[in-house]
């Protein structure tokens, strides 16, 4: 029986693909504020900016492609169980392969009831040729479409169920995120005291003792990795 692996991806493991991240100097924060297109009360405030935000953010992923990171990853499959718990909102993770795969805070090519987030009757999957989503326009349930994102201060559904993984995870691997944001920097507690933790990123971490940081990027960490654990290509 294959070992399960567990890994959590943050921002850092999309950079190569060319999509900045939210916190860095040059990040998307920088230009837009937070509060006003990530947050239930910036939603409430003036969704028609919020919508536009999000058609602006999913033009700038659609000829994105997944990196050697995300193909490295995929490829963990052949050895391993490997379940991705990303808090990435593109899919880049399934794009590459990987067939398991948790999206801790919502999907970008996703729209959904503003009155019930998590109806599964009212979730929409755009396209590639369909979208944009015109400011006002409804969900099923009579409500405006919204972001199928979890905005700042919302709950984090998957959560439950990415902690699960974490408890049964023979190999806990962090990729690309500094471990600052809640609650998915706290799944690292699930993780039982015997199991190795790695974790890529190119900046240190303060991560504990128990874990061994390989400092490079995603593609390069990930090449790092494989030789470490003697995957084979």
């Amino acid at each position: 029986m294959k070992k399960k692996m567990v890994v959590l991806t943050g921002a850092g493991m999309s950079v190569e693909s060319g999509l900045k991240t939210f916190r860095d100097a040059d990040g998307l924060w920088e230009e837009y504020p937070v509060a006003k297109v990530a947050t239930h009360e910036g939603w409430e405030a003036d969704p028609t900016l919020v919508t536009n935000f999000y058609n602006m953010l999913r033009g700038k992923c659609l000829d994105t492609k997944p990196n050697e990171g995300h193909r490295l990853l995929a490829e963990l499959e052949k050895q391993y169980d490997v379940t991705v718990v990303t808090q990435n909102v593109d899919n880049l993770h399934e794009a590459a392969g990987s067939s398991k795969v948790i999206h801790l805070h919502g999907e970008l090519m996703k729209v959904c009831s503003s009155r019930d987030v998590d109806d599964p009757r009212y979730i929409r999957q755009l396209t590639k040729d369909d979208y944009v989503i015109e400011p006002g326009t409804k969900a099923g349930d009579g409500s405006l479409l919204r972001p199928y994102i979890v905005f700042f201060g919302e709950a984090v559904p998957n959560i439950s169920v990415a902690a699960e993984e974490a408890q049964e995870a023979d190999i806990f691997v962090i990729i690309g995120t500094s471990l600052a944001v809640y609650p998915a920097a706290g799944l690292i507690h699930y993780v039982r005291p015997s199991v190795p933790v790695y974790l890529i990123d190119p900046n240190p971490v303060s991560a504990g003792q128990r874990v061994k940081q390989i400092q490079k990027g995603a593609s390069e960490g990930m090449r790092e990795l494989m030789k470490i654990l003697k995957v084979e290509d």
